[in-house]
């Protein structure tokens, strides 16, 4: 099959993608598509949202239509590594044997990833970047395609622990979840209390997702274009010459190189998914709040001000 036969064969199963995963999720049409921008692409996402908001229910209704493995972990403050990663331990041969931990899946659903340690939130570092983990100098290949959809609530500090700013980075997106409109919140009332149980069906398999990865991967793109990405990520950066006076005043930290790779490869799977063959500047727009959202760090005259990170990544356009 050609490349371009291939794209308009995405857009399709795209589309039925979607409309399996409306069989249980109701509304979240933005946070549904960064979240499958995000598998596509091969990176990981952080879904911010105040308890109720149905994320675990969205991370394990994406991995049952894409027919992936999924495991879910409870993040809690006396999780340890071993009981992400796995242990040895010694058989009745008295030899040492790995137990693989529920890091070794397809899709890990991170939930309340900021109530752990930072050393069971480390654990998930190197898993996350290399695609691996080492227990007792050995290293384990994770199975591709690999994802971490993590979970955070916004709202309550109490025995939390802030994500570093370095695994923060790992995520690709950041995705905020807002309470779904009126008729939405009748619509999921009617259709979660009567007893109905819609069946979800599978309609990808590990070996096409990495095959549309690694088409998405070929996609070209033009120089203005990544030069756009490029210089939209040099504005948030306060030190910058290119930094706009909204930046300066109330930015302490911009984004670095990995935001401007993350923009042109969620961009292309966006040109992707829309039927385009190469992305646009459009594209990098449509997809650069989320990317950049995590990245930026307000001072304390934004906050005073009650500015958000959203208006002023929008300004950057």
């Amino acid at each position: 099959m050609s490349d371009v036969a291939a794209i308009k064969e995405l857009v399709q199963r795209y589309n039925a993608l979607r409309q399996e995963i409306k069989k249980i999720i109701v509304g979240q049409d933005d946070v549904v598509e960064q979240v499958l921008l995000s598998v596509f692409s091969g990176g990981h996402a952080l879904l911010i949202g105040v308890p109720g908001l149905a994320k675990t229910l969205l991370v394990h209704t994406v991995a049952r239509t894409l027919g992936l493995d999924f495991k879910r972990i409870q993040f809690t403050p006396d999780l340890m590594p071993s009981d992400i990663l796995g242990s040895e331990i010694l058989d009745k041969n008295r030899d040492f044997k790995f137990i693989k931990g529920p890091i070794f899946s397809n899709i890990i659903l991170a939930d309340e990833i900021n109530r752990t340690p930072p050393k069971t939130q480390a654990a998930l570092l190197e898993a996350m970047q290399e695609r691996a983990v080492t227990v007792a100098g050995h290293t384990y290949k994770l199975d591709r395609p690999y994802f971490v959809l993590a979970t955070q609530n916004p709202i309550e500090q109490e025995g939390t622990y802030p994500l570093p700013e370095a695994q923060l980075d790992r995520f690709m997106f950041a995705i905020n979840l807002k309470y779904p409109s009126f008729a939405e919140e009748v619509e999921v009332v009617k259709t979660t209390t009567i007893g109905a149980n819609p069946v979800i069906n599978p309609l990808f398999s590990a070996e096409e997702i990495l095959k549309y990865q690694q088409l998405i991967q070929k996609i070209p793109v033009a120089d203005n274009v990544i030069e756009y990405a490029v210089t939209l990520v040099g504005k948030t950066r306060p030190n910058s010459q290119a930094a706009p006076e909204i930046v300066k005043k109330y930015i302490d930290w911009g984004a670095g190189p990995r935001a401007s790779q993350n923009l042109i490869l969620s961009a292309k799977t966006h040109a992707a998914f829309h039927g385009k063959f190469s992305p646009d500047i459009e594209d990098v727009q449509k997809v650069a709040t989320g990317i950049l959202r995590h990245r930026l760090i307000k001072n304390y005259k934004a906050e005073a001000e009650g500015l958000s990170i959203e208006e002023i990544i929008q300004s950057l356009f």
